[in-house]
């Protein structure tokens, strides 16, 4: 028995046959198929294609071999793929010195024929073979040994086929990867533009919202009452001699005085009004549906509430109100708010004034 050698571009060829990823996987039926046709053509009980490993051969389909031997020693597949540019026909492997001590052959109803077409693939490595086995010495017919060689194509053509199909769903779930990551980015950067957006409306010191956020509840309001006749009222309000609170007990004490009042203002404007600071020690309070009479009231409870908060020194604030009025704008009724809260400043502090 011959022990078959290496091919000259062995490593090459390796590296060939790992890129078709296809040792050890499970069986494909159009594999199966293939090795039955040859087989059935040849007119002989076994087939099989063979993939020569570094230290084996192993068979992706095989037909009518019980326990095929792994082995590259006792392997005919090993000798076809030293010449990849014709078939390897044995008739009668008994008469073959390079098979004729072969384990496989020197045994009742061992192999006495073989024939191999190897694997080819387009830039010239043997992979393997597709392989017809008989117990009985025979030939092949000129158009069987073309049909092998046939089939042996259509199996690289399959193996190429394996391999861009699987290249296809690998850049399909780095596709899909991709698009996902994408989507993340697009939806943490929506995310950062709502808090941008967010922190546009917002006063930092007291968490309510600002002149902006404020001007467009206010237009927002006009338009709703200006179509369904609701009443609507606003309120501006001062804190008086907020200049000697931070003159006096310094800015810290001044801002955790401005972050207590939002912060009752909030609460009494929760539900259907809105609170927000307009600037400075000015706040600004939307009332919608309330009369003018009903938001100086409520203006009032505000302003006698100031006195309960735990701020640990005196302070009042100063309150003008004013109504929507027919054909108001936004601007008008907060003039006139504002008007109505000089007056109040004017008239002595810590008081209510509304507008008429």
């Amino acid at each position: 028995m011959s022990r078959p050698a290496k091919p000259d571009n062995e490593e090459a060829r390796l590296a060939a046959l790992r890129s078709f990823d296809i040792l050890d996987s499970e069986p494909e039926r159009a594999f199966d198929d293939l090795v039955r046709i040859a087989a059935g053509i040849c007119g002989v009980p076994m087939a099989a294609v063979t993939l020569i490993d570094r230290d084996r051969q192993w068979f992706k389909a095989q037909v009518g071999m019980e326990s095929p031997d792994p082995s590259l020693e006792t392997s005919f597949c090993a000798h076809t793929v030293l010449d990849p540019s014709a078939a390897t026909v044995v008739s009668d492997a008994t008469l073959d010195h390079r098979f004729s001590g072969n384990p496989l052959v020197a045994t009742a109803n061992g192999i006495r024929f073989y024939a191999g077409a190897p694997l080819v693939t387009q830039d010239g490595f043997a992979l393997g073979a597709l392989c017809v086995v008989d117990d009985q010495a025979h030939e092949l017919a000129p158009f069987q040994l073309q049909a092998l060689d046939a089939l042996s194509r259509q199996i690289v053509q399959l193996l190429e086929l394996r391999r861009v199909s699987k290249q296809l769903r690998h850049q399909l779930h780095e596709r899909a990867w991709y698009e996902q990551q994408m989507q993340l980015y697009q939806d943490e950067l929506e995310q950062q533009n709502a808090d941008l957006s967010e922190q546009t409306r917002t006063d930092p010191l007291t968490g309510l919202p600002n002149r902006r956020a404020f001007a467009a509840a206010l237009d927002a309001a006009m338009q709703k009452a200006a179509q369904s006749g609701d009443p609507l009222a606003i309120a501006v309000l001062d804190v008086d001699h907020f200049k000697t609170v931070n003159d006096i007990h310094g800015h810290d004490e001044g801002d955790r005085v401005l972050v207590a009042l939002a912060d009752m203002l909030k609460s009494q404007a929760a539900g259907r009004g809105l609170a927000a600071r307009h600037g400075g020690e000015e706040f600004v309070i939307l009332m919608p549906g309330a009369t003018l009479e009903e938001a100086r009231l409520q203006c009032e409870f505000m302003r006698q509430s100031v006195g309960l908060l735990p701020m640990g020194l005196p302070v009042t604030v100063s309150i003008g109100v004013a109504a929507r009025q027919r054909e108001d704008s936004a601007e008008a009724m907060f003039r006139r708010a504002d008007q109505a809260l000089y007056d109040a400043k004017r008239s002595g502090r810590d008081r209510v004034i509304a507008a008429r």
